[in-house]
């Protein structure tokens, strides 16, 4: 996992609420453990007519919309059932961030823990968002705040342990191996189980 530090991107928009994960990644296409190659299947049956070609209704199938790194997503975003398929696909599709007032617990700490930023924000701020398309955003993670073109700021909340994992590009057995040193010698007590019995 590369380290996430700073996000600079116009936004793309999705306004439709309640967007779930299996209309991020259909369920059949869930038959993969590998993250290539699944950006061409992400938002698959909503991107795509039945015959193949693209949608042209689909907002990220709009010209202003390509090369988009920020999504800004209606409301409850990433609900339904779990699958880590889901924040793997949006990353090899191009967004490295999602921008939201409510996102789906799961779908948070999947996307987190896989190095995709998912930002709540407050109602009044996303329906600015939702209203803006296109904008230029800077997102700074070590900071928590993201830019606006104006130089304002929206400041936004991290749990600690995931911010680290994404400045250091670690996920979490990443991070466990950073302390493999210390966990061997750990072991190599020979009363540390005897310790821990008698507390």
């Amino acid at each position: 996992m590369k380290p996430v530090t700073r996000i600079h991107s116009r936004t793309a928009v999705l306004a439709d609420e309640n967007i779930d994960t299996d209309r991020i990644i259909p369920a059949r296409f869930l038959t993969t453990t590998t993250r290539d190659g699944l950006g061409k299947l992400c938002f698959h049956d909503w991107r795509y007519l039945a015959d193949g070609c693209d949608n042209p209704d689909f907002p990220l199938n709009q010209p202003q919309a390509s090369g988009c790194a920020i999504l800004v997503a209606g409301r409850n975003f990433g609900c339904g059932s779990s699958r880590e398929h889901a924040p793997w696909a949006l990353l090899d599709f191009g967004i490295q961030a999602v921008l939201c007032s409510e996102i789906a617990d799961i779908f948070r700490n999947n996307a987190l823990k896989n190095g995709l930023l998912a930002i709540m924000v407050s109602a009044a701020e996303h329906q600015w968002l939702l209203e803006h398309p296109g904008i230029e955003l800077s997102i700074d993670v070590r900071g928590q705040f993201i830019e606006l073109p104006d130089g304002g700021r929206i400041v936004f909340q991290l749990e600690p342990f995931a911010r680290h994992c994404l400045l250091n590009g670690v996920d979490q057995l990443g991070y466990l191996l950073q302390h493999e040193t210390a966990i061997a010698q750990y072991e190599q007590q020979p009363d540390h189980f005897t310790q821990e019995q008698a507390a």
